[in-house]
């Protein structure tokens, strides 16, 4: 039914919910699950008082970031192959969550996306429309919202 199933995962409960959904039904379908984080890169507030903060500030805000998108992406892949599924890959992209969502199911030739229904981003939410519904209007391929 499906090949390949794409999973965005950025630490909320509600990701988790449909990792061990995506996980299930890859072992079913024998499918290859693709794990993907993305994270935003900070603000240009953050970049002006990080060059007025000079050499002695420790590390980069995108670089902590990115660090934490690898271990949210290294963990789900975790949970995936502890479930059952043998083929998994994790990714980490930076840049606006639901473009890069759907640039990642197409990249990757997915054929279903599956993502909770609530992430971590619940403020932008509000205020631009939830990251799941965003990613239902673009996706080139079926949405599962858990």
């Amino acid at each position: 039914m499906f090949e390949r199933i794409l999973i965005p995962y950025d630490g909320s409960t509600g990701a988790e919910r449909a990792l061990v959904k995506a996980a299930e039904l890859a072992k079913l379908c024998g499918a290859r699950v693709v794990v993907l984080t993305v994270y935003r890169h900070h603000s240009m507030l953050e970049a002006s008082l990080s060059m007025v903060r000079g050499a002695s500030e420790p590390g980069h805000l995108d670089d902590a970031m990115r660090s934490h998108a690898r271990d949210a992406a290294d963990y789900a892949k975790s949970l995936v192959r502890d479930a059952g599924v043998a083929e998994v890959s994790a990714f980490i992209r930076a840049g606006q969550p639901a473009r890069t969502i759907v640039a990642v199911a197409r990249e990757k030739k997915c054929d279903l996306i599956v993502l909770g229904s609530r992430g971590l981003g619940a403020t932008e939410g509000y205020l631009l429309g939830s990251v799941s519904h965003k990613v239902t209007g673009l996706a080139p391929c079926p949405v599962m919202v858990v």
